[in-house]
């Protein structure tokens, strides 16, 4: 195993963060993609975020798709890694592309063949937005392969423990994609004025981008990609293994965005304006979901090196390191969403009653970023182990709960205000109920219920 992804050895801290800041960069160009698209969209005005952001719901939900063959490839190659089984890991790699292929061509087909129907399920009542939408959804839908095949393979480099390639890669697409987007959106020089249409071809492009190059470069990895026939038909046991691994996520996913569109009916009663502040209003609280998220993968495939290699210790003790560096993100991420809504939030959308709703939904979601840290980073080490359920269904139950909650807190005196304390409350229950279960977890194994929290060896 070379030097750059082993993860079994040396300083804790020191790989967690080569591992992680890497990632997280990958997590904000992903999220930057969504954030330009807003800026410039929200030049157009809100009605045009409102359309993007409806139809966004879709691509939001084939994360569901995605997350079946990508955890199952990052953990896959995490723990042959650790087991320094190379020929295993082509196998998972193998397994997860092609899964991903048929995977994004189904649901390409099926986001436009019921487009109407599908745009219209949100009762939006503004004729412009749902035509808007339907025109977004499709042209995404025509690039679902890249969409689909990239976070894989940024999975599989992630997992082996090579996050920087991943980095750089996807971000030469968003460069792509900030370099076009307000060509296309509003019509600079000779390029036409397309508006919804055109932040949807950019974003295509820039994925398009992003692919070519990662075969380019997987084409020099024979390590992981040598040998691969993705024409030979499947081995079985190997996708029942990753459906295994990436089901319980997928399933999360799934249900976290059809909650989400239930919740985005419920404030749609309150008119688009509310619409597009969930929608802008998420994108800036991603600046510290996105963070966690980077973590959590870096925390999945150094858990999932060391589980493979049996170093129980540094499964323990490198739990702990992780949740201290993440809950000093999530302590920063609250001061910055409560302090300085206005100026955050006014970067997208120049509206003057739009920012004042903004920034009520930011402070109330500010106070739940800590938890969410907490959350992000316990389902890592959970993924990494192999053990994808629990972080489901603590997941799903809550997400769940959101629904009833949004129903009779927006019922009350706080109006559309309770659907924002439904959304934070509920992150802060996951947070603790997620970490306690793990703790709980590893005091129960007999390999770490000798160790104590405070032993923090980082090495």
């Amino acid at each position: 195993m070379t030097k750059i992804n082993n993860l079994t050895e040396g300083n804790i801290l020191k790989a967690l963060f080569k591992l992680a800041i890497p990632i997280m960069g990958t997590s904000f160009v992903q999220m930057a993609y969504n954030m330009t698209d807003m800026i410039w969209v929200g030049r157009v005005g809100s009605r045009a975020v409102a359309s993007v952001g409806t139809a966004g719901f879709f691509t939001w939900l084939a994360m569901a798709f995605i997350l079946i063959p990508k955890i199952g490839a990052e953990v896959g190659v995490a723990q042959s890694v650790g087991k320094e089984d190379m020929n295993e890991a082509k196998v998972y790699i193998k397994h997860s592309i092609q899964m991903i292929i048929c995977l994004a061509l189904f649901y390409g087909f099926i986001l436009i063949t019921f487009r109407k129907p599908l745009i219209e399920f949100f009762n939006l009542g503004e004729e412009d937005i749902i035509k808007d939408a339907i025109t977004y959804l499709v042209i995404i839908s025509c690039g679902l392969l890249f969409y689909f095949i990239n976070p894989v393979f940024t999975a599989i480099f992630n997992g082996y423990g090579e996050s920087r390639t991943p980095f750089i890669i996807n971000s030469i697409g968003l460069i792509v994609n900030m370099i076009l987007d307000p060509l296309l959106i509003l019509g600079i020089g000779p390029f036409p004025r397309l508006e919804v249409a055109g932040a949807a071809i950019a974003t295509v492009i820039a994925q398009a981008t992003v692919t070519i190059i990662f075969i380019i470069r997987a084409r020099k990895r024979t390590e992981l990609f040598s040998g691969l026939n993705l024409l030979k038909a499947p081995d079985i046991a190997h996708i029942k293994r990753i459906v295994k691994l990436g089901f319980p996520v997928a399933l999360q996913s799934g249900l976290f965005t059809v909650f989400a569109m239930v919740i985005a009916r419920i404030i749609a009663q309150w008119g688009p304006i509310p619409i597009a502040v969930q929608k802008v209003g998420s994108q800036i609280e991603a600046i510290s979901w996105m963070t966690a998220g980077g973590f959590q993968t870096a925390m999945g495939a150094f858990v999932g090196q060391n589980y493979g290699a049996k170093k129980w210790p540094r499964v323990f003790r490198g739990y702990f390191v992780g949740i201290t560096i993440m809950s000093i993100i999530g302590i920063l991420a609250t001061v910055l969403l409560i302090f300085a809504a206005r100026p955050l939030f006014s970067i997208f959308i120049p509206e003057e009653e739009t920012i004042r709703y903004g920034i009520v939904y930011l402070r109330i979601l500010g106070l739940s970023q800590l938890f969410m840290c907490i959350e992000a980073t316990t389902s890592g080490a959970f993924n990494g182990l192999g053990k994808t359920i629990p972080p489901s269904i603590v997941g799903i139950v809550f997400n769940g709960i959101r629904i009833p909650a949004a129903l009779i807190l927006s019922s009350t005196s706080l109006g559309l205000n309770g659907v924002w304390w439904a959304i934070s409350i509920t992150s802060i229950f996951k947070g603790v109920v997620l970490a306690a279960w793990y703790i709980i977890m590893l005091k129960r194994n007999p390999e770490t219920k000798g160790l104590k929290m405070l032993d923090l060896k980082l090495s």
